[in-house]
């Protein structure tokens, strides 16, 4: 048990004692002590008034006083208004320690059999382009946003929707087919996806010029859009791939293979993964069928040319539709087909979908379409909406071809992070192939901490030279502080230097046991993260435990500590120090540098 777990407790037994009545957890509040006052932890009195029936300050008065008597932990008290500020005694601060130190999963939670059942969508990419920077935030968010859930007792299913129909797939093939001369990934020496991705943008070039040309004709812009023998021709490839068209469905076939090798290549280097892979191509159909059914119910309503919409008007929003007049599905009814397969297959308890704060409507509409259609889980969809990220010379348009792809990005991260450590004069002693891998870690480490540390609810701006520096904010500079202690324990290896298994009767300094405390916090921070969906408050803390060892580290000895068991303590307080950033680091899927 914890100090402030074991505060908890002996507070809510001297509440008990003094007054007949146990507090309940929301009325016994602890908060660190503020750096001008006395103690390490103040418990506010305010709360606890409705059961004390006195001031603030003979309720804290009275309470601070029992736990003096009959609570080891507490050395010293000091009383602010109706503030309690506790201080512990050193003896704790060692005991506390040495629990956190033998738990070597400390902060991480095993998920019984009966654990809530939590399925994680995210990434959804559409097989008419690479993956771009958007779903590089979007993916490293998703699978962070699983780690942490899956760290505080879910049970956690990874999953992803992958966009394989529609008219965005018909315009890469009707462009391969036109323009294509038999392309593929063998032939140009190309990513599947890539390839794929040139050809969407080649269609758009062509669409482009096809309007200009009816616009000189004297048509507006809608009737030229009307008018276009191109899009005519996308649409229509569409209907017949609906229809079962063998040629049309052999082409998409083999178009979507190229892509789906792309992906994987990309998925692995990133360092994402998923449990389950559903398609559209899947699912739309069902959804059609639950469309249909609503509609033969009366939940939603077809109008003349044969289109089917559902009406939320009442809810406050508008009408939303579900099928097209020529039959074809829409997004969204895809979506309602996925939730339906989803729930039918496993006992899901949330649903959450990492996706983009622009489809924040299109959720709203997806939960209530789903509550019409008489489903139970409707209401309880969780669409866990993150902000866009752009680079400093503003957003990406990926039909215009000058999308940031995420090989690039990627490819860039790493390059960047060999540059900087040959020009700092860091790894020269490693053999090639070992410095390599420390690029790489690093390079990636930089881009998903860089990403994740914003609060994911916000816009962010990545900046990839901002991302690498060995000072400040970033990855590299906690990488960094990793590696050093690593060193720093490898050195008292070989030095011979034994780590006893726990240690007692030891005089720490105020430092080292705001650094315990600092440690101790992991297992709270893991648990708002998962209450919040935010890698943020993951990062942030292991940035903040990282400044706070590194003052230690340049204000005491370690190594040269004339005292041995202090020297030993020391050291394993670092190795707990080194073990917790890793883990905090894990749950944002970054790997760990042994040296720099």
């Amino acid at each position: 048990m914890s100090i402030i777990q074991s505060l908890q407790q002996a507070t809510a037994e001297a509440v008990q004692a003094l007054y007949g009545q146990m507090p309940t957890p929301e009325q016994l509040q602890f908060q660190k002590t503020r750096s001008e006052f006395e103690g390490q932890w103040t418990l506010v009195a305010f709360p606890l008034l409705k059961i004390s029936r006195k001031n603030p300050e003979a309720t804290a008065q009275e309470i601070g006083a029992y736990l003096q008597e009959h609570c080891s932990l507490v050395e010293g008290i000091q009383i602010v208004k109706g503030f309690l500020n506790l201080s512990i005694a050193p003896a704790a601060w060692v005991e506390d320690f040495n629990a956190i130190r033998s738990d070597k999963t400390f902060g991480h939670k095993q998920a019984a059999a009966d654990a809530p059942f939590v399925m994680v969508e995210y990434s959804s990419p559409n097989t008419n382009k690479p993956l771009h920077l958007g779903h590089v935030r979007n993916n490293l968010l998703g699978y962070s946003i699983a780690r942490i859930l899956e760290a505080s007792g879910n049970r956690v299913f990874k999953t992803n929707i992958v966009n394989d129909r529609g008219i965005h797939i018909c315009k890469s093939m009707l462009a391969w087919q036109r323009w294509g001369n038999g392309a593929t990934p063998e032939s140009t020496g190309k990513k599947g996806d890539h390839l794929i991705g040139d050809f969407y943008v080649l269609f758009d070039k062509h669409y482009k010029a096809e309007l200009t040309a009816l616009m000189n004709e004297g048509k507006t812009k809608e009737e030229a859009e009307a008018a276009s023998p191109l899009m005519a021709e996308a649409r229509a490839m569409l209907r017949r791939w609906e229809d079962g068209d063998e040629e049309i469905r052999s082409l998409w076939s083999m178009m979507n293979s190229w892509v789906y090798a792309g992906f994987d290549e990309t998925y692995k280097r990133m360092g994402v993964s998923f449990d389950e892979i559903y398609y559209e191509s899947e699912t739309y159909l069902l959804g059609k069928e639950e469309v249909l059914r609503g509609l033969k119910e009366g939940k939603f309503v077809q109008d003349p040319d044969g289109s089917v919409w559902a009406d939320f008007t009442d809810e406050g929003l508008d009408r939303k539709i579900l099928l097209r007049s020529d039959g074809t599905s829409v997004y969204i009814t895809q979506d309602i087909g996925t939730a339906k397969m989803r729930f039918d297959k496993h006992p899901i308890d949330k649903m959450v979908y990492v996706v983009g704060n622009e489809q924040e409507y299109h959720f709203k509409v997806l939960s209530l379409l789903l509550d019409r259609l008489g489903y139970a889980f409707g209401k309880g969809l969780v669409h866990f909406s993150y902000g866009m990220v752009e680079l400093p010379d503003g957003k990406m348009k990926s039909r215009e071809g000058t999308v940031v792809d995420a090989d690039d990005l990627m490819d860039e991260m790493v390059a960047t992070a060999r540059a900087i450590a040959e020009e700092q004069g860091k790894g020269k002693d490693m053999p090639a192939e070992e410095a390599a891998e420390v690029a790489r870690r690093v390079g990636l480490g930089s881009l998903k901490y860089f990403i994740l540390k914003v609060d994911p609810r916000k816009n962010m701006t990545f900046n990839p030279k901002e991302s690498i520096d060995f000072n400040g904010n970033t990855g590299s500079f906690i990488q960094y502080t990793y590696a050093r202690i690593r060193s720093l324990l490898r050195k008292a290896e070989e030095l011979g230097i034994a780590l006893p298994a726990t240690f007692a009767g030891l005089t720490i300094s105020t430092k080292e046991q705001e650094l315990i405390a600092k440690v101790a916090e992991y297992a709270d921070v893991v648990e708002e993260a998962a209450r919040t969906y935010s890698p943020a408050v993951i990062a942030n803390y292991v940035y903040d435990l990282v400044k706070e060892y590194n003052q230690f580290y340049h204000e005491f000895s370690i190594l040269k500590e004339e005292n041995e068991e202090l020297r030993a303590f020391r050291l394993a307080l670092s190795e707990v120090v080194a073990r917790t950033i890793a883990s905090g680091f894990s749950l944002l899927g970054i790997e760990m540098p042994e040296r720099m």
